[in-house]
């Protein structure tokens, strides 16, 4: 459907020479693109582990969320261009043809928004799908509007005003996804997690007296992992299964993280052959 609109909204906007209404036929195009990255995307996210790629195939949905937002910037500032040169010689717009068909992109719009509202926020990648989408909506009221303003009061530097509006929201929403996706891939501390309150955690399990080469990091959207060293007094291996225990414990309880790595080290053993040296 999106891609059917994105041929109707382009032939109506070099027929009108409307450039708010071929503007929203390119940022359609992208949408089919984006919708159909997703996809597979997700698709390849299924897949299993392996030996080559231990971690599965996840970070597929990040790159995916990353060229979405990537092709939204691209796509905008070309538009803030155009717009900059028509603001100064706007041409004469076919405002009624510019109206009929940004309803029926309206409409088409209004239920891709629909369809997409509640996986809006499982994903980095479905909330890529979901800017698209509402990006387009956006476009098609303003544009409507546009063209009845054009219609009743011939002014037509509506139409570039509208174009560069339409891509500054754009841009917005997909600089936002972009960093975030990149955040990700630089292995950044979530957002939502407190590392020093992370550590304090750590640090108040029984036993525990210090805490080193502490990492948290996102694996895909809503899947976090840490790994960390805890050092902990003297006591036989096989006591520090418990210490691993109320750790991973209170990761999952407080901090929403399953997937972790926790190494124990002591100060000192009674063997000088178990001395293990830790970072300060």
């Amino acid at each position: 459907m999106t891609a059917s609109f994105t041929v109707i909204e382009l032939v109506g906007g070099i027929l009108s020479d409307s450039l708010a209404l071929m503007s929203d036929a390119g940022h359609m195009f992208t949408d089919t693109l984006a919708i159909g990255l997703s996809l597979a995307a997700m698709k390849v996210a299924m897949r299993p582990a392996n030996a080559g790629k231990t971690f599965g195939y996840l970070r597929a949905e990040i790159l995916a969320a990353l060229v979405n937002g990537a092709s939204l910037v691209f796509i905008s500032v070309l538009i803030i261009y155009e717009s900059w040169r028509r603001l100064t010689s706007p041409p004469e717009i076919d405002a009624n043809l510019m109206l009929i068909v940004a309803s029926l992109g309206l409409v088409a719009n209004g239920a891709g928004v629909y369809l997409l509202h509640d996986r809006s926020k499982a994903t980095l990648n479905e909330r890529g799908a979901f800017l698209h989408m509402f990006g387009d909506l956006l476009s098609s009221v303003a544009v409507i509007v546009g063209a009845l303003v054009m219609i009743v009061a011939d002014v037509w530097i509506v139409d570039p005003i509208l174009s560069v509006m339409i891509s500054v929201i754009i841009l917005a929403g997909a600089w936002k996804l972009v960093t975030q996706s990149t955040s990700i891939l630089l292995e950044s501390t979530p957002s939502h997690i407190d590392l020093e309150d992370l550590s304090k955690g750590l640090m108040g399990i029984d036993g525990v007296t210090g805490i080193h080469d502490l990492h948290v990091w996102t694996l895909s959207s809503g899947l976090h992992a840490m790994s960390a060293h805890l050092v902990v007094k003297d006591r036989m291996l096989s006591d520090c299964s418990g210490v691993v225990q109320m750790g991973e414990s209170m990761l999952r309880e407080r901090f929403g993280i399953s997937h972790t790595t926790i190494q124990v080290e002591c100060d000192r053993c009674e063997e000088a052959a178990c001395v293990f040296d830790h970072h300060k």
